[in-house]
């Protein structure tokens, strides 16, 4: 029996944290491969330390001019902010070790004789959606990054003057018969110049958590539950205060935790890889699902292997848990959506540069743009599954 009544908590981290920042670079690879030939494949890893970045992984595409990829990765840490001592775009030290894709994979992954694509790897991937927000994201995941979204945004426009790049928060929220009822605390940290003291960084900080957070979320909120730089100042930050790798932040990245994650990071990966494109079909399903108000919650489960094209199953949970209903969305499911690599591919038109913007603050609960980024976000389909 689920409990009435629970606390949650789930955290974000700015595009200025060194796992973001190297997520970011990764994801500017794929962008810049799609961008000259959108068959490309991309399997690129970052780590960045102290004035450092180092790129390898495998690719097969377009040949691209090595000093042209190290102008790109200057330009992304450029644009997340970062022209500190220990971290700047300007002298960083950058280097590249990508090298051709293995010819065991491309054999597994690419078509023959008129035969689809098999999946790029073995592996689980999941997609979830709630009513606790407009955007159908769990409650506590989606503020905490609005929180640094705010914060990034006012800061590269010069609004929020002494904060710098780095920064986590953390919302904690407490569930009332599985439906988020107030904010029980708050935990931000970041990144700040040497100028300012600890009560200005809270002076600055505590306007966005009000800005992000519905109000009737937070009327109880006790003042000191709102910790901002709990463990005092936080000057030296980002890749010189802490190593970053590609793909650690996958639960930042989905659902806060609020739904499991499959075993696979996103960011770095072209869309044939389905640890990247199957998660977005996932999300895309459990979507519309929730949209169409058949359950207030989705939570599916696609499996692929490496070299199959269909995927080898397909788990679908509703929130009353009515096998009737989840028989006929499954129905709906295998009627109308190709859920084979390429057909993922086509359906939401991911062989294009798309995937920078996806690398901080969340893969999903974004708006659609018309430059094809988020596609998955849309809830075109929600009709079919209207009972």
């Amino acid at each position: 029996m689920a409990n009435k009544n629970y606390l949650f908590t789930s955290e974000s981290v700015s595009e200025g944290h060194p796992d973001k920042v190297c997520d970011r670079i990764s994801d500017m690879v794929v962008d810049t491969y799609l961008s000259k030939d959108p068959v490309s494949r991309v399997a690129c890893e970052t780590l960045t330390t102290t004035n450092k970045v180092v790129l390898a992984g495998e690719t097969r595409g377009p040949k691209l001019d090595k000093e042209e990829l190290i102008n790109q990765v200057r330009k992304c840490i450029k644009d997340i902010g970062y022209d500190q001592k220990g971290f700047s775009w300007k002298t960083a030290d950058i280097e590249t070790h990508l090298h051709e894709q293995s010819s065991d994979i491309a054999m597994g992954v690419d078509s023959k004789e008129n035969k689809d694509e098999g999946a790029g790897d073995q592996g689980i991937m999941f997609g979830y959606a709630c009513r606790e927000t407009e955007d159908l994201m769990p409650a506590p995941i989606h503020y905490s990054h609005k929180i640094l979204r705010l914060m990034a945004e006012d800061r590269k426009k010069e609004y929020l003057k002494g904060i710098e790049p780095d920064s986590k928060s953390q919302v904690t929220m407490l569930y009332d018969h599985g439906k988020p009822l107030k904010v029980t605390s708050v935990v931000i940290s970041t990144q700040h110049s040497k100028d300012l003291n600890q009560d200005q960084v809270r002076e600055l900080i505590i306007p966005y958590i009000k800005k992000s957070i519905p109000e009737k979320f937070l009327q109880d909120l006790n003042p000191k539950e709102i910790y901002i730089n709990p463990t005092g100042q936080f000057i030296i930050g980002g890749p010189d205060g802490d190593t970053g790798l590609t793909g650690r932040k996958i639960i930042v990245d989905t659902y806060g935790g609020a739904a499991p994650h499959g075993g696979g990071a996103f960011s770095g990966k072209d869309p044939t890889k389905v640890d990247r494109s199957a998660a977005y079909a996932a999300r895309y399903l459990a979507k519309n699902i929730v949209s169409s108000g058949v359950s207030e919650k989705c939570l599916i489960q696609l499996a692929y292997a490496i070299g199959v094209s269909k995927p080898l199953s397909i788990f679908i949970k509703l929130d009353d848990g009515n096998e009737d209903k989840i028989e006929n969305v499954k129905k709906i499911i295998d009627e109308n959506f190709d859920l084979t690599p390429r057909g993922i591919r086509e359906m939401l038109s991911l062989n294009n540069p798309i995937y920078q913007i996806t690398s901080a603050y969340g893969h999903f609960g974004r708006k659609p743009t018309n430059k094809g980024e988020f596609s998955w976000e849309k809830t075109d389909k929600a009709n079919l599954f209207k009972l």
